[in-house]
């Protein structure tokens, strides 16, 4: 048997009875309950860690214009702006949670973790992570397998997607994901590692999901920048052991009742926020426009 991933409580309960590392656990849940093997599990973590890395190199190094128009290469400009706000690594790791967002907004390669909308947060943050304390990629492999436990919480007490919670499902998820990750990775313990998770998920309560012209372009990409931002902080703050007060199960309970409550046009519908602007009325009908495909007259219907 395996442990199901109800609780964070019940995850660190069950760590400690059987005496086993936190992402054991899930290398046990995906034997147990989806029938891999550890071998096909670590080579699975290895190739989605490789196609991470992959998008952000991509996303700094090729022509990123989505078809809207409304991604244009943003994250190179970002890499290499001269000055730097705080330090260089914060700006390299902005500019590689963007990228790896444009090559999504751009149809390229990316790994949904735990959605494409969000799918520049992991790799921006990992990335970034294993530079900077020279991480051995098993060490990297870890904190994926810690995320993945993360996300299987947050969907069964949430949800992890926009149409259904928001982007605090989305964004939310996937930088408490990152952060809880980042922590065990710098040898957290599962206090800090959820603790992480708790605060970033404070910082990201309520988060619409309003895409312009129902792309998931505009604010999408920006959000993963910000969300990479906060699951770094969550993480030096969980890291000194400053209390998120309120307990992570209760946070993600909260992210749930939250997204419960929201309007529909607030989730991924965009006719709320900035999809309903007065610009992004007038972008949503020129991509529409664009978009319209209009058939020859010999294979019209009759």
């Amino acid at each position: 048997m395996s442990y199901l991933f109800e609780s964070f409580k019940g995850w660190k309960a069950y760590c400690e009875e059987k005496k086993i590392n936190i992402f054991d656990s899930v290398i046990e849940y995906e034997i147990t309950q989806k029938g891999n093997s550890e071998e096909s599990i670590w080579e699975g973590l290895q190739k989605a860690y490789s196609v991470m890395k992959e998008a952000v190199e991509t996303g700094l190094k090729e022509e990123m214009t989505s078809r809207s128009g409304m991604i244009n290469n943003g994250a190179k400009k970002v890499y290499r702006h001269p000055v730097s706000v705080l330090s260089p690594e914060f700006q390299r790791l902005i500019s590689r949670a963007l990228a790896a967002k444009e090559v999504n907004s751009c149809m390229g390669r990316v790994v949904a973790a735990p959605t494409a909308g969000a799918s520049g947060i992991l790799p921006g943050t990992l990335y970034t992570l294993q530079e900077i304390h020279g991480l051995s990629d098993r060490k990297i492999l870890e904190g994926l397998l810690v995320g993945a436990g993360i996300a299987l919480i947050i969907e069964e007490k949430a949800s992890l997607a926009g149409a259904v919670g928001g982007c605090q499902a989305e964004t939310g998820s996937a930088a408490a994901m990152a952060s809880g990750a980042i922590v065990h990775c710098l040898g957290g313990n599962f206090d800090q590692i959820f603790n992480a998770v708790a605060i970033t998920i404070q910082c990201m309560l309520g988060l619409v999901c309003d895409p312009v012209a129902g792309l998931v372009e505009i604010p999408c990409v920006v959000r993963n920048a910000s969300a990479a931002a906060i699951a770094n902080s969550s993480a030096q703050i969980a890291l000194a052991q400053v209390s998120a007060v309120i307990p992570v199960d209760e946070c993600v309970e909260a992210m749930g009742e939250i997204g419960a409550s929201m309007e529909s046009r607030y989730k991924e519908t965009a006719m709320g926020g900035l999809a309903a602007t007065l610009t992004g009325q007038e972008i949503a009908k020129r991509v529409l426009i664009q978009d319209i495909e209009i058939l020859p007259d010999e294979i019209l219907p009759e």
